[in-house]
């Protein structure tokens, strides 16, 4: 890898556009304090390794009557299938398989592919020096629910042994072509075909200290050692007087009702959010600015999709905070359904202005369970976010940041991978968006329940 002049490698990133030189020696390189008088040494990050699983296909055996459709015979050109990966102290996932009518052990026609699994640090200490076992089970029909019962039929099961000791280090396949499905080698059976492999994905982590909207100090961390990178500080916009003027009597009951109008209006609205991001030196190095006011939409109580709340994220430009330049553009809504949403779309604003970002992330968490806002390449659980990826620039995974469900104390779990960080200042700015992220939720409360005072203009806007 190639280097600048201050020594920071250079990775072709499209998340942060070159720098200028006076502004490049503002950022510094990831430091601890140190242990020793004049001794310095770098954190590391965290080890993760990433599970994938692809190449998804099914063959199923010839039959050797016809099948009659009175019958109710399976015909394998149009019956669908699916298979659950099923990993130890992990959630089950699912994927659809395409059926293939190729012969012999040629590679499918048509694959699909698996979310994965992410193993983080702890889970890595745990089966240190044991291999884990995914376990994949196929069935026919359609996937889901049916009375309570699981509506496919299960055809068979394969296992794979996963070496995580040996993924830290290096990608390793594990398997990569076709498996039987089932024990008996006399009969014809179906086949699986699936590729499964690992690679390392180290990231930097980090956690806030206590509520964004409470200013609180962030932590990096490393195994069970932590240690504060950056101050957040949390403001509101708080200038508006509701002073009454020295002259006002009895008679001036217009001035009166105007107030009141105005009163009404304003906490009918959440705007002027904004957070800073501190380094240790007390410099400025990132913000979050709630640029577009969150409103309820007419005759409800709910910020719609129609109508979202914005915030641009801002990086260092200049000596003058007024003067920085937005990096990302984070909206986020409510949306209406069974189950309430918070829903969001985040884009990278390039050179022509926020108003031509190139998308990034789109999803919906729980505002009850909350859940994880994510920017990844590769994960795409709709089909708004597999069209925003195939847009992106993004290949793989980029960060993930914990957000707590309404009303619950939230204090961001904040995961960057390393490809994405040459310095603080880069990491600053995924600092700002979990905050933006985090406060969303509070952003898009309805309208009909309190804020914490901490959120609020002033004393006297609808607080808890």
């Amino acid at each position: 890898m190639k280097k600048n002049h201050l020594g920071q490698i250079n990775h072709e990133n499209p998340l942060f556009p070159p720098l200028t030189a006076r502004h490049s020696q503002r950022r510094c390189s990831f430091k601890r304090k140190p242990i020793k008088k004049g001794k310095f040494y770098t954190m590391d990050p965290c080890p993760f390794v990433r599970l994938i699983i692809e190449s998804l296909a099914l063959k199923l055996p010839q039959p050797t009557k016809p099948v009659a459709v009175a019958s109710g015979g399976v015909y394998p050109t149009t019956t669908p299938c699916f298979c659950k990966l099923r990993l130890k102290n992990f959630q089950s996932q699912t994927a659809l398989l395409p059926l293939s009518n190729g012969s012999g052990d040629s590679p499918p026609e048509s694959s699909t592919s698996a979310a994965g699994f992410h193993l983080d640090a702890l889970t890595l200490r745990r089966v240190s020096g044991k291999p884990v076992t995914l376990c994949v089970e196929v069935f026919t029909g359609r996937m889901g629910r049916s009375c309570g019962v699981n509506s496919g039929k299960l055809v068979g099961s394969v296992q794979v042994m996963v070496d995580l000791g040996v993924s830290q280090t290096r990608p390793a396949v594990f398997q990569d072509g076709w498996m039987k499905l089932g024990n008996d080698h006399e009969k014809p059976s179906a086949k699986l075909h699936l590729t499964v492999r690992t690679e390392p994905d180290p990231r930097f982590v980090f956690q806030f200290g206590g509520e964004p909207e409470c200013s609180p100090v962030v932590f990096q961390i490393q195994g069970n050692i932590s240690q504060p990178v950056f101050s957040c500080k949390f403001s509101a916009d708080r200038s508006r007087s509701r002073s009454l003027p020295p002259n006002f009597s009895n008679k001036n009951r217009g001035w009166m009702r105007t107030l009141a109008r105005e009163k009404e209006r304003q906490g009918r609205e959440r705007k002027g959010w904004m957070v800073m991001i501190y380094d240790l030196s007390g410099s400025p190095v990132a913000a979050a600015s709630m640029i577009t006011p969150f409103v309820p939409s007419p005759g409800t109580d709910r910020v719609s999709g129609s109508n979202p709340g914005a915030w641009l994220i801002l990086r260092p430009h200049g000596f003058s905070v007024s003067s920085w330049k937005p990096w990302g553009r984070l909206e986020a809504w409510r949306e209406r359904g069974p189950v309430d949403g918070l829903g969001y779309k985040f884009e990278l604003v390039t050179d022509n202005g926020p108003s031509n970002g190139v998308p990034i992330a789109e999803a919906t968490m729980s505002v009850k369970k909350g859940g994880l806002f994510c920017i990844d390449g590769r994960v795409s659980k709709s089909d708004s976010a597999a069209s925003t990826s195939s847009r992106s620039p993004i290949k793989g995974f980029v960060m993930g940041s914990t957000v707590e469900g309404e009303g619950k104390v939230s204090k961001p779990m904040v995961q960057v991978g390393i490809q994405h960080v040459t310095c603080m200042a880069d990491a600053a700015l995924f600092i700002a968006l979990s905050a933006a992220i985090d406060l969303s939720m509070d952003a898009c409360r309805l309208f009909s329940r309190k804020l914490r005072k901490e959120l609020c203009h002033d004393e006297q806007d609808s607080c808890s």
